[in-house]
């Protein structure tokens, strides 16, 4: 039965509300983190258990938020996917409401200890902490800094504090595991004055790079606690971490997560001349020029057609435009693989995740082509099949291909904290 907001914002009276018991009382085996990943026009959810949070219970998508066929998707632990259903949700506060309205009904909810949510900037904040009045504060002053995200997450935040206040909220922040990066990398070229209001370098994706580091380390490679390590997180969103010794000492993003490589949408890093000739040779406002650099740039921009990689080299050979975008896609990712490089010393090992670093055999022959004076060599048939050691037998640095999970990485935060 399609899964419909209600008329009233979607809440439920008071008998009808699920009862949870109030953290502090002693994990039993059946308690359960939920996790919310709150992106632009989506949620991703996930139940875990908490006692071993890589047992997954039920985990889904809500898509298409703010555009017709709004749609929740679900599997269940063992990964079958069950029908979709349809959501009314003209945004992410009514999608969060019709969520979980959709929640209090599945087996499982009622054990639910502690929801862990993605918070993309998090500023100076190095750890996951429990969401306060003050912290919620908080966030609400640092929406200029990334208002893309931050007003989304938030929503989804209070939409769960209304509706079980008891139940505890964590805040677990994109931007923590570049809190290490050296000042020198934080600092940004322009007056002294603006630093000190927080204008300077916080690099993102870090949940994702959270749990790359862990999986590296479990995997027994030595680099992840002693080594010189590059992450390369190509999705949708795309970035890159230079890691000494487990600790971040630089990434590709910026103040904001438009900085560094070219993205699907996202221009990454742009001569700043651009912003004043466009105002006044085309009368670009400000918020026209934040609106392309964000979301009409990147891979989009430059071939004209499409944001998403699979169609751009499907139509590569036809397209000199699609073609160009990929070119320039794998060229500035190898440019930073080398400036990491340099900033490591050296290169250790080096990983591939997310969308386009998972699946994309040809992009990551393409960003290694070349790269053997850094010990970086890629054998054909590993590639060709997504193995998930890619360099050939006798290449001195290990190229891996590794999975990325957010929402496995925000439920072992939510359980370390508990």
């Amino acid at each position: 039965m399609p899964v419909e907001a209600k008329a009233k914002k979607g809440c439920l009276n008071n008998s009808q509300k699920t009862s949870i018991m109030p953290p502090g009382k002693g994990m039993k085996t059946q308690e359960a983190i939920l996790t919310i990943n709150g992106g632009s026009s989506s949620i991703k959810f996930a139940l875990y258990q908490a006692k071993e949070p890589r047992k997954r219970m039920l985990y889904g998508n809500v898509e298409r938020i703010g555009l017709s066929g709004t749609k929740l998707t679900f599997h269940d632990a063992k990964g079958n996917q069950k029908h979709p259903l349809s959501l009314a949700a003209s945004d992410h506060k009514s999608a969060a409401q019709g969520l979980i309205d959709w929640l209090e009904k599945q087996p499982g909810f009622d054990s639910v200890r502690a929801v862990g949510h993605r918070v993309v900037h998090g500023m100076k904040h190095t750890e996951p902490e429990p969401v306060t009045r003050g912290l919620l504060s908080e966030l609400h002053r640092l929406q200029p800094y990334d208002p893309d995200h931050l007003p989304r997450e938030i929503e989804l935040i209070e939409a769960f504090l209304r509706r079980h206040p008891k139940l505890l909220q964590v805040a677990c922040f994109d931007t923590s595991f570049h809190r290490s990066m050296p000042r020198v990398a934080k600092l940004l070229p322009i007056p002294r004055r603006f630093d000190a209001k927080g204008v300077q370098r916080y690099g993102f994706h870090g949940l994702s790079y959270s749990y790359l580091m862990e999986e590296l380390a479990r995997l027994g490679d030595p680099a992840a606690s002693k080594g010189r390590v590059i992450l390369a997180h190509l999705g949708n969103g795309a970035s890159m971490a230079a890691v000494r010794d487990g600790k971040s000492i630089d990434t590709s993003m910026g103040f904001t997560p438009t900085a560094g490589l070219v993205m699907s949408t996202r221009c990454g890093d742009l001569d700043p001349g651009i912003a004043p000739y466009l105002a006044k040779v085309e009368k670009v406002t400000p918020t026209q020029f934040y609106q392309m650099v964000n979301h009409k740039s990147g891979l989009l921009g430059v071939s004209d057609t499409s944001p998403d990689m699979r169609d751009l080299l499907e139509r590569e050979a036809r397209d000199v435009r699609s073609a160009e975008a990929v070119a320039l896609f794998c060229y500035q990712a190898k440019k930073w693989l080398g400036a990491f490089a340099a900033a490591l010393g050296g290169v250790d090992t080096l990983v591939f995740s997310a969308g386009i670093g998972e699946n994309c055999p040809s992009i990551r022959a393409r960003i290694c082509e070349g790269l053997g004076f850094l010990g970086i060599e890629i054998n054909a048939a590993r590639n060709a099949r997504n193995a998930a050691v890619i360099s050939g037998k006798s290449a001195r640095v290990p190229v891996r291909v590794i999975p990325t999970d957010e929402e496995l990485m925000i439920a072992r935060s939510v359980a370390r904290l508990l």
